[in-house]
């Protein structure tokens, strides 16, 4: 059923609509389009660097870095000795440095 609007007011409204798309009322007029695509590729990279940020949280800068791998060693001996078992040693992609992990690492990808 269509609505009972007057013209003036249905008139009034697509204005509005027209005024709020920038007036693509011309259809070789594309420069808001360049504008819509250049801001979502900000966004995209703007939610990358996010994303990369938090992986890099998460895998060094929220853990204990040991400057060697025979000092990581000590560590995860003191940590066994006091009952924490199953950790291993990795060296830090991010920051270069020696981390202990609890991830069970398949043989595979076995590091410490």
């Amino acid at each position: 059923m269509a609505s009972k609007k007057n013209r003036s007011s249905w008139a009034k409204e697509k204005a509005q609509f027209n005024a709020a798309l920038g007036d693509f009322d011309s259809l070789g007029d594309f420069s808001s389009l360049d504008d819509a695509f250049a801001r979502e590729d900000s966004r995209r990279a703007a939610a990358a660097a996010e994303h990369d940020a938090a992986q890099r949280y998460k895998a060094c800068d929220s853990k204990n870095r040991y400057a060697t791998r025979a000092e990581a060693q000590e560590n995860l001996a003191w940590c066994e000795r006091r009952g924490k078992r199953g950790l291993h040693i990795y060296e830090c992609p991010y920051c270069g440095g020696w981390h202990l992990t609890s991830h069970p690492w398949d043989e595979g990808e076995a590091r410490g």
